[in-house]
């Protein structure tokens, strides 16, 4: 049985977490974009309009930074499809592979351990 906790096995993790971490931001960021689009098409009020077309703006230039940020650390590759692949493919893997961890046990009677008020 795999100890999860052996610092062993955590090895490229900090860097995976923080590509996962930046990538998850990203899609919010993107799917922020896509609602401010929405809803400034949908108002009718001016005044409205113009507060959400600043809060569009601020979305694109968070998504400018984070995409640059994601290029520079090389956790994303926009333009060159033979380099984003194996990425792409090792974070499904990953995702596989810790679906698939006994992360808990099964029998989580703890035996007497914590103290149980009134017994």
């Amino acid at each position: 049985m795999q100890d999860y906790l052996d610092p062993r096995n955590a090895e490229g993790m900090p860097n995976l977490a923080d590509s996962t971490f930046a990538m998850d931001f990203l899609l919010t960021v993107k799917n922020g974009i896509r609602n401010y689009g929405f809803a400034i098409t949908e108002t009718t009020s001016p005044e409205l309009r113009r507060v959400l077309t600043k809060q569009l703006e601020a979305a694109l230039d968070l998504h400018g930074d984070l995409s640059d940020l994601m290029i520079k650390n090389k956790w994303l590759h926009p333009y060159n499809f033979k380099d984003q692949y194996p990425i792409d493919l090792k974070g499904a893997e990953t995702a596989v592979q810790i679906a698939q961890m006994t992360l808990f046990p099964t029998d989580t009677d703890r035996g007497g351990m914590f103290a149980t008020p009134n017994q």
